[in-house]
């Protein structure tokens, strides 16, 4: 639904065909494209018009999609996590290679506008090395409409799969070369959401360079004010807005009418976004490099230099998630990848797994190399 606006926006995309279990959601996409809409995956998978598949499904699921759609010789854009377990993300990985096909991990914030901006900036060489990154956001995530599984860990719940695979990514696209450790604690403070909504974590990376990633999903800080009051997607925020996620969950009454609303948003059932003003971020974060550090906002990358100071606005694509679109082009057309690969992607669920590990063993730990 998010990813929806860039996908219409994008020059090299048609949209021809679906797969959703609502007949709400077929029915829409059949009058709004006048495509197909299937309502098993095997169906699309055999549709000799379609070569690419964006698979947006709950992460259980994953693993069972994208196989069928490799062995149907489809190229894939997988939402993050690629998967819950590392089993299920290696085996993911070897389907689209044995089938040849391209195998993308995201939309992930590592595809945002500044993010991508200053990655360049630091590829120009002029501040020398990453030495450190300092990512930290506060959100009111825990509190969105969630299905049960969603409360679970082992069923990929909590904010660790799914808000902690957008800082690493982060921090890995910004810190370039390999993860090396990890050693965390997480939080879980609300009996109601027994899962974890709190983290933080320090990623070592090669060379001594290190990555300090906190995260807190419990709806009372919002640290978007230090991102101008621009929200995730992009939009500017209203104070006044404050507390709408708990005043919302607090309609409810059951997990069934809970798993309703969150429902309520999926494609079909509201109108397509417009487009954002402004980029989508994951909170503020600071690059520390030889002789600059770099401060990454919604709309600007700053440069803290030696002696000088300088401002780069980031003006925002029509489209917010064409360089993801981009990227599954050229790896498609021209066989340039990103560095969100599926092998990327399955690195960045092993330092969530090891987020995990750490904080239960209170131990380091190291990443498999």
């Amino acid at each position: 639904m998010l990813t929806l606006p860039s996908i219409l926006a994008d020059s090299h995309a048609r949209l021809v065909a679906c797969s959703a279990p609502r007949e709400e959601s077929r029915a829409a996409f059949r009058e709004q494209f006048g495509g197909n809409a299937y309502s098993s995956i095997e169906d699309l998978a055999s549709d000799l018009d379609v070569e690419a598949v964006y698979i947006a499904t709950p992460h259980q699921m994953h693993r069972e999609h994208a196989e069928i759609l490799a062995a149907g010789g489809k190229h894939i854009l997988v939402e993050k996590p690629l998967a819950i377990s590392m089993a299920d993300a290696d085996a993911i990985v070897a389907a689209t290679e044995r089938a040849g096909v391209t195998l993308i991990t995201g939309p992930s914030h590592s595809f945002d506008q500044p993010i991508v901006a200053a990655r360049r900036l630091i590829d120009e060489g002029k501040f020398g090395r990453v030495r450190m990154v300092h990512a930290f956001n506060y959100t009111d995530f825990l509190y969105r409409p969630r299905r049960p599984e969603e409360l679970v860990t082992e069923q990929g719940g909590g904010v660790v799969f799914s808000q902690a695979v957008h800082q690493v990514d982060v921090v890995r696209l910004l810190m370039g070369g390999k993860a090396i450790s990890v050693t965390a604690a997480t939080g879980g403070w609300d009996e109601k959401r027994p899962t974890e909504g709190a983290y933080a974590a320090l990623i070592t990376f090669d060379g001594g360079r290190f990555a300090n990633l906190v995260y807190s999903g419990y709806a009372h800080y919002d640290s978007d004010v230090l991102q101008d009051n621009v929200g995730e997607l992009g939009t500017e925020k209203d104070p006044k807005n404050y507390g709408a996620a708990r005043r919302a969950l607090a309609t409810v009454s059951s997990p069934e009418e809970e798993a309703a609303l969150k429902s309520r948003r999926t494609f079909g059932a509201v109108e397509t976004p417009p487009a954002a003003p402004y980029p989508e971020h994951f909170g503020p974060v600071i690059v520390s490099c030889d002789r600059a550090d770099l401060r990454i906002t919604a709309k600007a990358v700053e440069i803290w230099g030696d002696i000088d100071r300088e401002t780069i606005k980031i003006n925002a694509d029509p489209a917010p998630r064409a360089e993801v679109l981009e990227a599954l082009y050229h790896s498609i057309r021209n066989k340039k990848h990103p560095p969100q690969t599926g092998a990327w992607g399955a690195v960045s669920l092993e330092i969530c797994h090891a987020i995990l590990e750490s904080a239960r063993t209170q131990t380091h730990v190291m990443l498999r190399q």
